[in-house]
Protein backbone atom coordinates (compact mmCIF):
# COMPACT_ATOMS: atom_id res chain seq x y z
CA UNK A 1 0.00 0.00 0.00
CA UNK A 2 1.12 3.36 -0.99
CA UNK A 3 1.92 6.31 1.78
CA UNK A 4 -0.87 8.48 0.59
CA UNK A 5 -3.57 5.28 0.39
CA UNK A 6 -2.26 4.44 3.80
CA UNK A 7 -2.81 7.76 5.18
CA UNK A 8 -6.01 8.21 3.10
CA UNK A 9 -6.99 4.53 5.15
CA UNK A 10 -5.80 6.12 8.29
CA UNK A 11 -8.28 9.21 7.86
CA UNK A 12 -11.35 6.78 6.64
CA UNK A 13 -10.89 4.80 9.90
CA UNK A 14 -10.60 8.02 11.87
CA UNK A 15 -13.69 9.27 10.10
CA UNK A 16 -15.33 5.97 11.36
CA UNK A 17 -14.76 6.46 14.68
CA UNK A 18 -15.89 9.71 15.19
CA UNK A 19 -19.36 8.84 13.15
CA UNK A 20 -19.80 5.61 15.17
CA UNK A 21 -18.81 8.24 18.37
CA UNK A 22 -21.78 10.68 17.50
CA UNK A 23 -23.90 8.47 16.50
CA UNK A 24 -23.97 7.27 20.52
CA UNK A 25 -24.10 10.31 21.37
CA UNK A 26 -27.02 11.34 19.19
CA UNK A 27 -29.08 7.60 21.08
CA UNK A 28 -28.05 5.40 18.46
CA UNK A 29 -26.25 2.03 19.11
CA UNK A 30 -23.90 0.61 16.93
CA UNK A 31 -24.10 -2.91 16.04
CA UNK A 32 -21.33 -3.30 13.68
CA UNK A 33 -17.99 -1.60 11.80
CA UNK A 34 -16.68 -2.27 8.29
CA UNK A 35 -18.96 -5.01 7.48
CA UNK A 36 -17.44 -6.53 4.33
CA UNK A 37 -19.58 -9.20 2.18
CA UNK A 38 -19.48 -9.65 -1.35
CA UNK A 39 -20.93 -6.77 -2.75
CA UNK A 40 -19.34 -4.38 -1.15
CA UNK A 41 -18.84 -2.98 2.19
CA UNK A 42 -21.08 -1.10 5.00
CA UNK A 43 -18.76 1.43 7.30
CA UNK A 44 -21.63 1.48 10.07
CA UNK A 45 -24.74 -0.34 11.16
CA UNK A 46 -26.12 1.15 14.07
CA UNK A 47 -30.02 1.13 15.67
CA UNK A 48 -31.84 3.16 17.08
CA UNK A 49 -35.61 2.11 18.65
CA UNK A 50 -37.24 0.08 15.76
CA UNK A 51 -34.81 1.56 12.95
CA UNK A 52 -31.80 0.07 11.43
CA UNK A 53 -29.70 2.44 9.39
CA UNK A 54 -26.29 1.02 7.06
CA UNK A 55 -24.04 3.99 6.84
CA UNK A 56 -21.56 5.34 4.49
CA UNK A 57 -18.77 7.34 5.88
CA UNK A 58 -16.77 9.77 3.95
CA UNK A 59 -14.57 12.09 5.81
CA UNK A 60 -12.78 14.78 3.27
CA UNK A 61 -10.21 16.97 4.25
CA UNK A 62 -12.09 20.21 4.34
CA UNK A 63 -15.72 20.77 4.01
CA UNK A 64 -16.18 21.96 0.57
CA UNK A 65 -14.90 18.78 -0.95
CA UNK A 66 -18.00 16.89 1.48
CA UNK A 67 -20.26 18.10 -1.68
CA UNK A 68 -18.61 15.44 -3.72
CA UNK A 69 -17.88 12.90 -1.36
CA UNK A 70 -20.73 10.40 -2.64
CA UNK A 71 -22.95 9.70 -5.88
CA UNK A 72 -25.10 7.27 -6.35
CA UNK A 73 -22.53 4.10 -7.77
CA UNK A 74 -20.91 4.02 -3.90
CA UNK A 75 -24.65 4.50 -2.70
CA UNK A 76 -25.53 1.55 -4.53
CA UNK A 77 -22.54 -0.73 -3.73
CA UNK A 78 -23.34 -0.24 0.19
CA UNK A 79 -27.32 -1.00 -0.53
CA UNK A 80 -25.80 -4.08 -1.92
CA UNK A 81 -23.66 -4.90 1.01
CA UNK A 82 -26.80 -3.77 3.33
CA UNK A 83 -29.24 -6.34 1.36
CA UNK A 84 -26.89 -9.31 2.49
CA UNK A 85 -26.18 -8.01 6.15
CA UNK A 86 -30.67 -7.29 6.62
CA UNK A 87 -30.97 -11.16 8.46
CA UNK A 88 -27.84 -10.55 10.44
CA UNK A 89 -29.03 -7.37 11.88
CA UNK A 90 -32.61 -6.79 10.88
CA UNK A 91 -35.76 -8.21 12.88
CA UNK A 92 -39.23 -8.29 11.86
CA UNK A 93 -41.31 -4.91 11.84
CA UNK A 94 -37.97 -3.09 11.68
CA UNK A 95 -37.22 -0.12 9.40
CA UNK A 96 -34.86 -0.51 7.27
CA UNK A 97 -32.37 2.73 5.54
CA UNK A 98 -29.49 3.36 4.11
CA UNK A 99 -27.58 6.74 5.99
CA UNK A 100 -24.41 8.70 4.92
CA UNK A 101 -22.44 10.43 7.20
CA UNK A 102 -20.24 13.35 5.99
CA UNK A 103 -17.21 14.46 8.34
CA UNK A 104 -15.01 17.34 7.52
CA UNK A 105 -12.09 19.18 10.60
CA UNK A 106 -13.57 21.82 12.34
CA UNK A 107 -17.08 20.72 11.05
CA UNK A 108 -20.06 19.26 13.05
CA UNK A 109 -21.08 15.70 11.06
CA UNK A 110 -23.46 16.20 8.49
CA UNK A 111 -26.03 13.25 7.80
CA UNK A 112 -27.75 12.41 4.80
CA UNK A 113 -31.72 10.34 6.42
CA UNK A 114 -32.30 7.67 3.94
CA UNK A 115 -29.57 8.22 1.48
CA UNK A 116 -30.33 5.40 -1.17
CA UNK A 117 -34.21 4.56 -2.54
CA UNK A 118 -34.36 1.37 -4.10
CA UNK A 119 -35.13 2.16 -7.82
CA UNK A 120 -32.93 5.24 -7.96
Amino acid sequence: MSASRAEAERRGRRGEALAALWLRLTGWRVLARRQRVGPGEVDIVARKGRTVAFIEVKWRASGAALDLAIDARRLRRVARAAEVLVPRYVRSGDDVRIDVILIAPERWPRRIVNAWQPGA
